[in-house]
């Protein structure tokens, strides 16, 4: 009987006590899909620094597509925008169901402020997601003629500071105790994590160094690797031995 390894290590089938193998599974799991909310903001921004990681994203409009991605960007733009275009284009609920689940999320700017559970300084009609235990200030470091760029040290982050531009950007005044501080500006805390959900003041897309980028990436292969574990979604690809005592290959 074949049996199928969870782990993603090859299994010979066969007589496990060194008789011969004929057949062996090699069980990966399959390629993680990114997805980019876009309704409005930084989207071909957050599209090309996946490319330039060698990543094809996708660009996430309608609530099927966001059941056909293993993680999820809301990129910077306009907070109050978006968040009523989530319900135009009926995205709120099915969005919410997959946060929920623990789909993982990236949102840098507008999208940390969507993400977060409170908002101070906001409209009244404002909803955020609840998908981190935040509160966050809209606008806190000034309006667009305060704009500027720095270098931050991020934990997890290794070669050096990164470059990243602050453009009428919220700070976090308030966090949970399960959320980890990644950097911060003064006393305010601008790069956070809890779980697979991850969210910066800032717009790490606009300065050509997609380390962040990296991280979120290296987030979702590691829930898709779990969940594969856990379920088996995994491609299988079946090995046979020849005649001769080579490896032939068959793709499922």
């Amino acid at each position: 009987m074949k049996s199928r390894h969870r782990t993603g290590l090859p299994i010979a089938d066969g007589d496990l006590h060194g008789g011969p193998r004929t057949q062996r599974t090699l069980v990966t799991p399959r390629e993680p899909t990114i997805g980019v909310l876009a309704l409005q903001g930084d989207v071909a921004e957050h599209l090309d620094a996946f490319r330039q990681l060698g990543v094809s994203a996708r660009r996430v409009r309608r609530p099927e597509e966001l059941l056909a991605i293993d993680g999820l960007v809301i990129p910077g733009g306009e907070s109050t925008a978006i968040g009523r275009l989530l319900d135009v284009f009926d995205l709120r609920r099915t969005l919410l169901e997959r946060l929920s689940t623990g789909m993982p999320a990236y949102g840098s700017c507008a999208g940390m402020i969507l993400l977060s559970s409170g908002i101070l300084d906001g409209r009244a009609d404002q909803q955020p997601l609840g998908a981190i235990d935040i509160t966050v200030r809209r606008n806190a470091f000034g309006r667009q003629a305060s704009s500027f760029e720095a270098g931050l040290d991020i934990t997890g982050i290794t070669g050096g500071p990164l470059r990243v531009a602050f453009i009428r950007a919220p700070w976090v005044e308030q966090f949970g105790g399960q959320v980890e501080v990644l950097a911060s500006v003064g006393d305010h805390a601008v790069a956070v994590r809890q779980g697979s959900v991850l969210a910066t003041a800032f717009h790490s897309e606009l300065g050509g160094d997609f380390r962040l980028h990296q991280m979120f990436l290296e987030m979702v292969h590691s829930r898709k690797a779990r969940r594969s574990a856990d379920e088996g979604d995994v491609q299988q690809i079946d090995v046979q031995a020849d005649d001769e005592g080579g490896d032939q290959h068959r793709g499922r």
